[in-house]
C-alpha cells in the first residue's frame, strides 16, 4: 500500500500472551501509512494473545538485522517477560536503538528495552506496574500518554494507543528511510 511511510519497514515483536490491541492497531496503522510490517518473534510460529486471538511470526528475529528496520515496536501484555528471556530479541532491539532507528513500546513493552539496555538516563513512560523497574534500570519516569526520548517512544497502555502510533507515525516521517 503506498502511503507517507512507504519505503519503511516495521518490525513488531510477539509472543505468547501478547496484549491484542498493542499489536494489531500499530501494525494496521502503520500499514495504512504505507509502511512494510513484519511480524516475529523467538520463532516464527503462531502466538497466542491474552484473550486467545492468533498473531502469526513470519519470521523467527535470530534470522533477522535490526539494519533492515526503521522501527521496532514492542507490544504490552506478558508478551514481553517472555520476549526479554531471548538475547536475539534484546540483541536486535539494543543494535536497533543504537543505530538510531524508532524502538517504540507500550504497556509492559518497555521491560524489554530495560533488559536490553536502553532506558537509562530516558524519559520514558509505562504501565503503573512496572514503574519501579523502568526507575530502577535508570530512566524517568513521566505519567504520560506518550513520551518520546531520542528514538525511544514509550506509552502506558491501550487506551493510549491513538497518540503512541502518532508519534511513531511522526518520528518515521522525519527520518529518512533505513532500508
Amino acid at each position: 500500500m503506498e502511503g507517507p511511510l512507504s519505503g519503511r519497514k516495521v518490525l513488531v515483536l510477539a509472543e505468547d500472551l501478547y496484549e491484542e490491541l498493542e499489536l494489531w492497531y500499530p501494525a494496521f496503522r502503520l500499514q495504512e501509512e504505507g509502511a512494510e510490517v513484519i511480524v516475529a518473534g523467538p520463532e516464527a510460529k503462531e502466538y497466542k494473545g491474552k484473550h486467545g486471538y492468533p498473531a502469526r511470526a513470519e519470521a523467527d528475529v535470530r534470522k533477522l538485522s535490526a539494519e533492515d528496520f526503521d522501527a521496532v515496536i514492542i507490544p504490552g501484555g506478558y508478551a514481553p517477560d517472555h520476549l526479554r528471556r531471548h538475547e536475539a530479541v534484546l540483541s536486535l532491539v539494543r543494535d536497533a536503538f543504537h543505530r538510531g532507528s524508532v524502538v517504540a513500546a507500550i504497556c509492559h513493552g518497555p521491560w524489554v528495552a530495560i533488559s536490553a539496555g536502553i532506558v537509562k538516563g530516558k524519559r520514558a513512560t509505562c504501565y503503573y506496574s512496572i514503574r519501579d523497574d523502568l526507575t530502577n534500570a535508570g530512566a524517568e519516569y513521566v505519567d504520560a500518554e506518550v513520551v518520546h526520548d531520542g528514538n525511544l517512544i514509550t506509552s502506558r497502555q491501550p487506551a493510549d494507543l491513538p497518540e503512541f502510533c502518532k508519534e511513531v507515525i511522526a518520528a518515521l516521517l522525519r527520518v529518512p528511510s533505513r532500508v
